[in-house]
């Protein structure tokens, strides 16, 4: 894929603590990306986080059609460093700063340990920023978007899988039962579906009892007798290791970066197990945030965007190779022509 176009390493001017800001591309438009704070070993692990990230937005813009490009921000914590709120706001305002610094070729919304109401902090600082609540004029959780996206997405698997995008009757297995893996969950109940649900927190087992579905714990969840599962919380659970033991004939859900390494891609399709790139399946959220803050589109058509994930995951369904090079030929293809 396209080499990064920028890279920003800053320190926080009110905390000292290292900024990661990822641009990888602006060819469709503006870039567009979270903002992460986590704990690295190391603050360049970081660093190659935001690339990889950003990388992987570029993709997701392109193939949900947005004009925007990809970008990532990244603030890699120190080990066991904890935050009290005066520090976390002189933080995300550090982060807002940085933001500002790149007068509108990037703006950033909520990611693993940041939410809405902390895009509202670095909004006080930059106006480039998505995913306020909507009493701040942003268009809230992008979590229902996200779900959304994932069962048009387990649509075009099982249609795929069994020639009817009907999911009721189906198995799957959520793994991860957070704001996202819990909506996708409910709404495969809803239609229908058989479910095994797995969480690391065990206070999540209510919502099997609540779904009628089985409880097991994530590695069991991973390597269960189902239609489809569903990784639903944090990336790289895909290992070598994993897929012979994996019982599944299809993986698709909304964690971002399942794969440990890209060769796994091709160790799941030897195996002949379909492989959803997650970039694909995890869309819906920042299609709903984008199509609802920038492009002031309806509800009604920003649902449409959002269920054409669908058809753009069928289409990569039939191009050759596996669904890893397919996809990534259509991100170059449209990066090249400038269309999405």
């Amino acid at each position: 894929m396209f080499t990064h176009e920028e890279l920003h390493v800053r320190a926080g001017r009110r905390t000292g603590l290292p900024i990661v800001v990822a641009i990888h591309s602006t060819a469709l438009g503006q870039a567009l990306g979270g903002c992460r704070l986590w704990h690295y070993d190391d603050w360049r692990d970081g660093v190659e986080d935001a690339l990889r990230l950003s990388a992987a937005m570029t993709a997701k813009n392109a193939l949900a059609g947005l004009a925007n490009g990809g970008g990532k921000t990244v603030v890699p914590l120190p080990p066991g460093l904890t935050l009290d709120a005066g520090a976390r706001r002189d933080l995300l305002h550090d982060v807002g700063d940085a933001v500002a610094a790149l007068d509108g070729r990037y703006g950033t919304g909520p990611d693993v340990g940041t939410g809405a109401d902390d895009m509202v902090v670095i909004g006080e600082r930059t106006p480039h920023v998505f995913c306020r609540p909507v009493a701040h004029g942003g268009s809230g959780s992008s979590s229902p978007g996200t779900a959304a996206g994932v069962i048009a997405a387990l649509r075009a698997t099982v249609a795929r899988l069994d020639g009817r995008a009907d999911l009721g009757g189906h198995t799957f297995a959520v793994v991860g039962l957070g704001s996202v893996g819990a909506d996708v969950a409910r709404r495969l109940a809803a239609a229908g579906a058989h479910l095994v649900v797995s969480d690391v927190r065990t206070e999540a087992k209510a919502l099997a009892d609540e779904l009628g579905a089985s409880w097991t714990s994530p590695e069991d969840a991973l390597t269960a007798e189902v239609d489809v599962v569903t990784p639903a919380a944090l990336g790289g659970v895909l290992t070598p290791d994993l897929v012979p033991r994996l019982r599944c004939r299809a993986i698709v859900g909304p964690a971002n970066n399942q794969l440990s390494s890209p060769e796994v891609a091709g160790l799941l399709h030897e195996r002949g197990v379909l492989w959803a790139p997650d970039y694909v399946a995890s869309a819906g959220g920042i299609v709903h945030a984008i199509a609802s803050e920038l492009y002031g589109e309806s509800p009604d058509v920003v649902a449409r965007r959002i269920d054409r994930i669908e058809a753009t995951l069928g289409q990569i369904y039939t191009l050759p190779g596996t669904p890893a090079e397919a996809a990534e030929r259509l991100v170059a293809d449209r990066l090249s022509s400038g269309t999405h």
